[in-house]
């Protein structure tokens, strides 16, 4: 018995080396234009430059951290990880032989032959069986077992770039309640400031040193700063929402905030050549390893129009009476080799073939789409990074020109050169000078985010290296 069953167990596990019918892979080259880096050679790679670093306001780095820890999409994403490998457990176990251990106990009556009388007698068996293992000749199992490991790296990769979105989330959120925050208090301000003027205004009208057209006009100051009130505010308290939907939970103690001309995000990331962005995104990186699950796919299609050998064995004992089950049963085997050929399926595995195969030629596409996803993303953002230093730049000397011109636009008033109007246009035109400054100084900090998204940053909490000066 045993010179009979294990040279089929040893046969089993070598013959399940077989040689796969799935295409060559190959990566598609991607057609994008190519991504010069940093003239002056400055800075960090944004994949090795942690979240703590780039981002060193005390309160967004709380806001990341908790996002990280408590955020609904990454904890779907930790857990879709999770079944992508046991999946992939489940089709790797495929390709080894299942040993089962079996017992069974049977009474039954009978007819004797020899007596011509029913008999009552009972049977008690134990054993050891091999259950239907296909022998991959063709591949079949190994392009699945193949496709589902791909299928598990993509979703792992997924899962880093979810991570990476998230802190660029998180970042650009808390940057536009940031910016709403100040375009408030400012806004506020200007309605103390024009409220007080209005009253003296009131006065001076009573008294007749003023006319009622300056009177006016100074009202609809007023009640344009109290329109800008209202709306800020419920744009700020929209925006706290949204922050506290991607944080994962109610905002509690925060440390104290960092105005936005204060935050002193790293700004001098190189943006690298083209294949450093190719391995830096995990985007990227999912949608190769899709486009190689698909590639294994178009194997095991193939392999389906050969013939599927299968094996079913097992060998035991068997005994009327239990206590000689195991000293002086009688022993059993069985070896039962199968082999299914399809002739005629309908058409089944041809179309099967042909699904697989478009199924990779949508991989390719959506391969290529995101790689030049990831390139324009990364092209917009140096786009903008030197325009919006120039732009905040600018709204800086236009905000303090602006003061200026109020100053003197009050001094000739005083002096009796000018009317109240004049006065009223510098007020109006100084206000808007400071809310577009504060937005600026917001999409340039924002554009920063964008970069270091783009480029692979937000993966790691602590850099890899210490930045250079």
């Amino acid at each position: 018995m045993p010179k009979t069953f294990v040279p089929v167990l040893l046969l089993t596990g070598l013959l399940t080396g077989c040689v796969s019918m799935a295409p060559t892979y190959e990566r598609p080259e991607p057609d994008v234009a190519v991504v010069t880096p940093a003239a002056d050679g400055r800075g960090v790679v944004a994949a090795e430059l942690g979240w703590r670093e780039f981002f060193p306001d005390p309160q967004l780095q709380s806001l990341i951290a908790s996002a990280l820890e408590h955020n609904g999409d990454l904890r779907l994403a930790a857990l879709n990880i999770e079944a992508a490998r046991a999946q992939y457990n489940i089709q790797s176990a495929e390709r080894l032989p299942t040993l089962d251990a079996t017992g069974s106990f049977t009474r039954a009556r009978t007819l004797s032959p020899q007596t011509g009388q029913g008999v009552t007698g009972s049977q008690y068996q134990v054993g050891l069986g091999i259950a239907a293992f296909e022998l991959d000749f063709f591949g079949r199992v190994r392009s699945l077992s193949e496709a589902a490991l791909a299928q598990y790296l993509a979703t792992e990769a997924a899962q880093r770039a979810a991570q990476i979105s998230l802190v660029a989330e998180v970042g650009r959120a808390y940057l536009t309640e940031r910016a709403l925050a100040e375009q408030l208090q400012l806004a506020q301000q200007a309605l103390v400031a024009r409220e007080d003027a209005y009253r003296l205004a009131q006065q001076r009208f009573q008294a007749g040193a003023t006319s009622e057209a300056d009177l006016r006009q100074q009202e609809t100051l007023v009640e344009a700063a109290r329109v800008s009130v209202v709306a800020l505010n419920r744009q700020r308290g929209q925006a706290a929402n949204a922050l506290a939907v991607l944080v994962g939970r109610p905002i509690g103690e925060l440390p104290p905030p960092v105005s936005l001309a204060e935050q002193a995000l790293v700004a001098e990331i190189p943006a690298g050549m083209p294949s450093d962005l190719l391995i830096r995104r995990p985007d990227i990186l999912a949608a190769e390893q899709r486009l190689i699950a698909a590639n294994a796919n178009i194997g095991a299609a193939r392999a389906a129009f050969f013939p599927r050998i299968t094996l079913t064995g097992n060998v035991g004992v068997a005994s009327d009476e239990l206590g000689d089950l195991f000293s002086g049963g009688t022993g059993l085997w069985s070896f039962m080799p199968q082999i299914r050929l399809p002739i005629f399926d309908g058409g089944r595995n041809r179309a099967n073939l042909r699904l697989s195969e478009v199924r990779k030629n949508q991989a390719v596409v959506d391969y290529e789409q995101t790689i030049q996803r990831a390139f324009r993303e990364v092209a917009d953002a140096l786009v903008a990074r030197g325009a919006l230093d120039e732009q905040v730049a600018a709204q800086e000397r236009l905000r303090a020109a602006q003061s200026e011109r109020l100053r003197l636009a009050e001094q000739r008033y005083r002096n009796g050169v000018a009317s109240y109007l004049e006065v009223l246009d510098a007020q109006r035109e100084l206000f808007d000078a400071e809310q577009a400054l504060v937005q600026a100084r917001q999409l340039r900090l924002t554009n920063s985010v964008d970069l270091y998204r783009a480029l692979g940053g937000g993966l790691l909490e602590h850099s890899l290296i210490r930045q250079q000066p």
